[in-house]
């Protein structure tokens, strides 16, 4: 089988995967991604394809993007890489390297991989979460990402945080416009902007999950209730966390007792598993694209 190709498009970086037909790994490459650039972002990506089709024959390129290509337009939309908005990014890719590409929302790349032959290996449902800069979410099913007909099946952090408290109030404003998004308290800046607000005391992420129990404690009970409504409405077999706080190793512990409460049923079977693939895992799933 020709190898496959996966590129991660990101807002900071862009990473590049090359796979052989059973999945093991041929090539991987990290550049800089040219910030605002799009004829820029253009050519990176077309630089790194060629270097690995240089080495390994020519392949399938699969993409993971920020973002979603729109149904209606045949353009990126809702990116938080905001020079992508509004582009025709697959059909100029498709141009610049003269083949079909498959884009792919960053986080249902993330899922996928998870679901191949990651955390989530061997379930059926598979709800994949990114908890980093932003939040994001991705559907996996019988092995195939699930988009939808709006290609937005999975944009979990883009709804309202449930149940709203005291504690949750007022609600934060999100870029997408809308108040409360569950982004706003469950991303990494999220989390430092709650500390900052309760206690005054401006520390990053990684320090916070050290430092600061009764920020932990909130974000934990949000994160629970949050969980609880995916489960609500898909019921999926496995949750698997990625992004920077995932690495704060009491949520897998603490959120599936503490979701219990917000779930419809007498009993919860979901599991809540880490990453298996870390960062490597959304360009791993934009090369499982193409099966």
């Amino acid at each position: 089988m020709r190898v496959r190709i996966g590129i991660d498009l990101g807002g900071t970086k862009i990473e590049a995967l090359a796979l052989d037909g059973g999945g093991r790994e041929l090539f991987r490459k990290r550049v800089a991604t040219p910030r605002g650039d799009y004829a820029g972002t253009l050519a990176a990506i077309g630089s790194l394809v060629e270097e690995i089709e240089a080495a390994h024959g020519r392949g399938s390129v699969g993409i993971g993007i920020p973002g979603a290509l729109s149904r209606v337009t045949g353009k990126i939309k809702n990116s938080n890489s905001t020079w992508l908005i509004g582009k025709a990014l697959k059909e100029d890719l498709e141009g610049a390297l003269g083949r079909e590409v498959r884009l792919a929302n960053d986080a249902n790349c993330f899922a996928l991989s998870e679901a191949i032959d990651g955390a989530g290996t061997g379930a059926r449902v598979v709800f994949g979460v990114i908890l980093g800069t932003g939040v994001g979410g991705g559907i996996v099913v019988d092995g195939k990402v699930l988009s939808g007909p709006n290609a937005i099946a999975g944009e979990w952090g883009h709804n309202p945080l449930p149940l709203p408290t005291g504690l949750d109030l007022p609600l934060p404003e999100c870029y997408c416009g809308r108040m409360g998004c569950i982004e706003t308290y469950l991303s990494g800046p999220g989390l430092a902007r709650d500390h900052l607000a309760m206690t005054g005391v401006d520390l990053a992420p990684e320090q916070i999950v050290e430092v600061a129990e009764e920020t932990m404690a909130r974000y934990v009970e949000r994160l629970a209730r949050a969980l609880a409504s995916v489960i609500n409405v898909l019921d999926p077999d496995v949750i698997v966390l990625g992004g920077g706080m995932s690495n704060a190793r009491r949520l897998y512990a603490e959120v599936p007792r503490l979701w219990r409460r917000y779930v419809f049923s007498d009993e919860v079977a979901t599991r809540l598993e880490r990453h298996a693939h870390g960062d490597s895992s959304g360009v791993r799933g934009a090369a499982w694209l193409w099966d």
